[in-house]
């Protein structure tokens, strides 16, 4: 395992952390525990694809292309699971 990729997952569980502490001060913030593991696969497999990614690109031009790829479909798959974006069953609509 590389630093980046250790890096990127230790960011992803920071990233976990954000709706948790939420929830402890705010009743606006309702996640089940369903929602920790599916953000937690979204964000580990991010993790691992964007490491991925940065491996295998050539060059600094490729990488920031690849790496913006990834993280947009990262919030597009996120913003899709939260309010249903696109409509789709993944959504619940």
């Amino acid at each position: 395992m590389t630093q980046r990729l250790k890096t990127l997952l230790i960011g992803s569980g920071a990233l976990l952390l954000v709706p948790f502490i939420g929830s402890q001060f705010s009743q606006e913030v309702q996640w089940s525990g369903f929602d920790y593991i599916v953000a937690a696969i979204l964000l580990g497999g991010t993790s691992f694809v964007l490491d991925f990614v940065l491996t295998k690109a050539k060059n600094k031009q490729s990488r920031w292309a690849w790496g913006i790829i990834v993280v947009l479909a990262l919030a597009l798959v996120w913003a899709e699971l939260a309010v249903g974006v696109f409509g789709s069953p993944l959504a619940g609509s």
